[in-house]
């Protein structure tokens, strides 16, 4: 086997000018903690060529998110069922509607089976859902997340059944498992709400990473719009409670709409160009100023086709917003410029 000769490096003994400048070098470095001097590369070293115009040898540093269209419905899906679980026990506690408990809850049980069907299924394997519950470590938002949805989905799924039975029944003891259990499952349907924002803000990706302060209340409040929505489609349009969280959901939905519109610098140009900034500004259109225009508009008619409209608007939104959220990260990743940049000059 031949070998391949290494470079050549030119031979030069040090003198009085070249250690004169490393000491100028030296001097920099200690009070400024940068060289801004360029290096030297030797003819033909192998050495990687990175420029914010060109990246790593043309490449992006950072690859792009690998999630396929799962994700993005799981995090819609989880978003109104841990919500869905959070209204079912207050209704249990402040209100004697049960029809709109039992709903409320058997969209939480929904919510949760189909959240863990969307995560095995983006995994390929289902073996690779319960490796992740080998341990518990409360520095990994996936690991985490992980125990939220077998947490949430066992506590909404019991309290689901649990009211079913007790509606049949009338069992004392039945009741304290629903109420238990739901509890439970309203505890950790606000992490399931509101988590997957910790997720993908917790990664070296620029746009989500920057905008990882707002995501989960975000999340959260998109959450809670879609679980109010599916509820008055299902025909609770005459429950004041739910019109009020509605209202509140959108209206925080056009406050962040509006935050990330004033934002303007260079990371967040995924929100507002191309496909991505078209799907982000149509889902916080579609889940924010029109629903809350309907809902306003249905407090002063009284016509509840206007909640309809609007709880059809926000669950697009929702969705849409979701959508959007995961493409402004595939586009942020394949920027050359950001990952290279300092953080003063991103800003």
């Amino acid at each position: 086997m031949s070998r391949v000769p290494l470079p050549q490096m030119p031979s030069r003994l040090p003198d009085l000018e070249s250690e004169r400048r490393l000491l100028e070098i030296r001097r920099e470095a200690e009070e400024t903690g940068a060289v801004k001097a360029a290096g030297t590369v030797l003819t033909g070293a192998p050495f990687p060529k990175m420029t914010p115009a060109t990246g790593y040898y043309g490449i992006p540093l950072l690859k792009q998110p690998q999630w396929k269209k799962e994700v993005p419905l799981y995090f819609f899906v989880g978003g109104a069922a841990g919500a869905s679980a959070v209204v079912a026990s207050v209704a249990d506690l402040l209100t004697t509607n049960e029809r709109l408990v039992t709903n409320a809850r058997w969209l939480a049980a929904t919510g949760g089976m189909l959240s863990a069907a969307f995560l095995t299924k983006d995994l390929g394997v289902p073996s690779r859902f319960l490796h992740m519950l080998r341990v518990f470590k409360l520095q990994s938002p996936m690991n985490v997340g992980a125990w939220t949805l077998t947490v949430f989905s066992t506590f909404s799924a019991a309290a689901a059944f649990a009211n079913q039975i007790r509606q049949e029944l009338d069992a004392t003891p039945i009741h304290v498992i629903e109420n238990l259990s739901g509890m439970a499952a309203a505890a950790t349907g606000l992490a399931m709400a509101s988590y997957t924002g910790v997720l993908i803000g917790a990664t070296a990706v620029p746009v989500w990473n920057r905008n990882i302060g707002t995501l989960p209340p975000h999340f959260a409040a998109s959450g809670m719009n879609s679980s109010v929505s599916l509820l008055e489609l299902l025909g609770h349009t005459d429950s004041r409670a739910l019109n009020i969280l509605g209202l509140a959901s959108s209206a925080y939905e056009c406050l962040e709409g509006a935050k990330l519109e004033s934002a303007r610098t260079r990371v967040n140009e995924p929100l507002r160009r191309g496909a991505s900034g078209l799907m982000v500004r149509i889902g916080g259109l579609l889940s924010g100023p029109l629903p809350l225009a309907f809902r306003l508009a249905y407090a002063l008619t009284g016509k509840r086709n206007l909640r309809r409209m609007a709880a059809s608007s926000s669950l697009a939104g929702s969705l849409l917003t979701r959508l959007g959220w995961i493409q402004a990260g595939r586009a942020s990743a394949n920027d050359h410029r950001l990952p290279l940049e300092l953080p003063e000059q991103v800003a």
